[in-house]
């Protein structure tokens, strides 16, 4: 698959059943200046939470998690402003 962006989503791997609702939600922060989709892992039990986490801080903004059943799929998020982009996260998304 070739690498191209729509607005602020990079695409370079597919993406996992009911994670474009979540992109769209991001898409739509201003402190956002792009997403970019990672790879897709299988967890070994379908138990646990659901839905989209933050992973951990990058030097760049933040990698997220989205659970969706037995897959994994990672998301870059890009942002100048990681703080206010945390903030908006919680609210969004808890």
């Amino acid at each position: 698959m070739a690498k191209h962006r729509r607005g602020k989503l990079k695409v370079e791997h597919t993406l996992l059943e009911g994670l474009e609702e979540y992109i769209n939600k991001l898409s739509g922060l201003d402190v956002v200046s792009a997403i970019i989709p990672g790879r897709i892992s299988r967890q070994n039990s379908g138990r646990g939470s659901k839905g989209l986490f933050i992973k951990y801080r990058t030097t760049s903004g933040y990698k997220l998690l989205y659970k969706n059943g037995t897959s994994v799929q990672e998301l870059f998020v890009v942002s100048s402003k990681p703080d206010e982009f945390e903030r908006l996260f919680k609210e969004l998304f808890t």
